[in-house]
């Protein structure tokens, strides 16, 4: 947990995260879907919940929302970058949404704390790491 006055740690040099990205590919489906109210069960079992005027958005592992009954449209694969990104960074997110939308690849993306998480469709899974895994090669 940062204390007050320390600084955020992780990598901010472009050049760096580009060359040491290591997309890892989360086993699994998953889900955007969105609730007034989700059950204890469903925000826990969620690996983003986002507050917001319309609603709480909730990534869920697909079998659970099937298990709860809970609808959704879009099933996505989860990818890491596995390098620990500053949150101050600049260009991450430009460099691989914009690589990945040259390959017609749409991206969801969510910063945690070390790392960026990219949600593709289900179906662009193989493309989308293969061009995530090339990011060594985008000029900087």
């Amino acid at each position: 947990m940062l204390k007050k006055g320390q600084k955020m740690s992780g990598e901010k040099n472009l050049h760096e995260l580009l060359q040491h990205a290591s997309p890892e590919h989360n086993p699994g489906k998953y889900v955007f879907s969105t609730l007034q109210s989700p059950s204890t069960e469903l925000t826990e079992s969620s690996v983003v919940f986002i507050r917001e005027a319309e609603g709480i958005t909730l990534v869920l592992p697909k079998d659970i929302a099937d298990q709860y009954g809970v609808g959704y449209e879009y099933v996505a694969s989860w990818i890491t970058l596995k390098i620990h990104s500053s949150l101050a960074a600049v260009g991450l997110t430009a460099a691989f949404s914009r690589a990945l939308a040259d390959r017609g690849i749409s991206c969801n993306v969510v910063a945690g704390y070390y790392h960026d998480h990219i949600f593709v469709a289900y179906d662009d899974t193989i493309v989308a790491m293969e061009v995530l895994s090339s990011l060594r090669g985008i000029p900087h």
